[in-house]
């Protein structure tokens, strides 16, 4: 039930507000639901592929979806996903935690801050 709480939240601030899966399910994974740093990144990758797929559909039926942008960025991420990937399965679990969390408040201070 936790992890479908989890889903649930997820998909609602996916849709929302653009975040679900780092921003959130990763956290709620490894702090709720016990799941190593490694293992919560690597569970949010494989659920926000769906999470993104149903907002997405959502957003072009509003013609909300650029994609050219969209395009770009899927280009860039096909080719910086497996370099995060490898440097992760090389980081210890807790300073990957660290880190994670580092990167949220920074991008919370930035957005507040803009």
């Amino acid at each position: 039930m936790t992890l479908v709480l989890i889903g649930i939240a997820s998909g609602f601030l996916a849709g929302l507000l653009g975040i679900g899966g780092g921003g959130l399910m990763v956290p709620l994974l490894a702090g709720m639901a016990g799941y190593r740093q490694r293992q919560a990144h690597a569970i949010s990758l494989g659920a926000v592929v769906v999470l993104a797929l149903a907002a997405a559909l959502t957003y072009g039926a509003a013609d909300e979806v650029r994609l050219g942008t969209a395009a770009a960025l899927f280009v860039g991420g096909m080719l910086g996903a497996p370099l995060g990937a490898l440097l992760l399965s090389r980081v210890d679990d807790m300073v990957a935690r660290r880190a994670f969390g580092v990167l949220l408040i920074v991008t919370a201070a930035f957005l507040f801050l803009t």
